[in-house]
């Protein structure tokens, strides 16, 4: 089992909501769109966890999911009912929404100094380590009381 972060670029959305918005419809729909040059695609697979991830301006973590499938071209089905415009992705289950978000500084403050630890990402998927993904969980179950 790996551990991802899944960086909402907002060029998969819809005009007139909000990235959280527009991810949680994602997250809510079971599919997150995964394009075919994307680093990290093909190691994706069932049972790996991830971490919906809104970049700047927000840097904020959406929620939690796990994988349903590996990263693969849509069917017809699955491109008929995907929203956005990625030709490929994985599907989800287990997805969890986070209400309230969390903030990245949060995370990054519990994980301590780590040169790979950052706030910004110019790809979709990042690879993380299981103790990054746990200290996200720990501050969503911490702000949620």
């Amino acid at each position: 089992m790996a551990h991802y972060l899944f960086n909402f670029m907002n060029r998969d959305g819809e005009k007139g909501t909000t990235p959280r918005e527009q991810a949680a419809r994602f997250m809510r729909l079971g599919m997150w769109g995964v394009d075919a040059d994307e680093r990290h695609r093909n190691g994706l697979g069932p049972g790996d966890l991830v971490l919906v991830y809104l970049g700047a301006p927000d840097r904020l973590f959406a929620g939690r999911a796990e994988l349903a499938s590996a990263a693969h071209e849509w069917t017809p089905s699955e491109a008929r009912a995907y929203p956005g415009e990625s030709r490929g992705g994985v599907l989800l289950t287990q997805a969890e929404e986070w209400d309230p978000p969390v903030p990245m500084s949060a995370v990054l403050s519990q994980i301590g100094p780590s040169e790979n630890a950052k706030a910004d990402f110019d790809v979709g998927v990042v690879q993380i380590t299981a103790k990054e993904y746990q200290a996200a969980l720990a501050v969503a179950a911490e702000r949620a009381t």
